[in-house]
């Protein structure tokens, strides 16, 4: 197969893939408890990554005000608890990525490929969100 018809290829695959994803969120009674279909384990398995991702936003906002509450109280050559937690979840997310597109390699290529990346971004997603409801929780709880 020649370098043009790959591409090509390779287009009609994505396009595929976009118009059969678009489709299936359009669609109505997905049971995410019980997918049947690739499409449909895949669609579920995104909304369990989003589902994660809202959760992690707000418990790192609770993190992050309880870091800025430890610097309000600490000297200022002691400040900078926010700015570590910033930092860390800032190298945080591209490891994460880049950790699940790693996996994905277990089924490269394959229609099963995106599935295990949204599940391995939530799964990894859920962790982190314990992490920092800990870290929310401070020493006493």
């Amino acid at each position: 197969m020649s370098v043009a018809a790959k591409a090509c290829h390779v287009l009609a695959v994505a396009a595929f893939a976009i118009l059969n994803g678009s489709a299936v969120q359009a669609q109505s009674g997905i049971d995410c408890s019980n997918p049947v279909s690739q499409m449909e384990m895949t669609y579920c398995a995104e909304q369990d990554w989003m589902e994660a991702d809202a959760a992690l936003n707000t418990v790192y906002g609770i993190a992050m005000a309880k870091m800025r509450e430890t610097d309000g109280y600490l000297p200022d050559n002691l400040k900078g608890a926010a700015d570590a937690l910033r930092d860390a979840q800032r190298a945080w997310i591209p490891y994460r990525d880049k950790a699940c597109a790693a996996y994905g390699y277990l089924a490269r290529g394959g229609t099963l490929e995106p599935q295990l990346i949204y599940s391995c971004r939530a799964d990894l997603t859920r962790a982190r969100v314990g992490e920092l409801e800990e870290l929310a929780g401070g020493l006493g709880n």
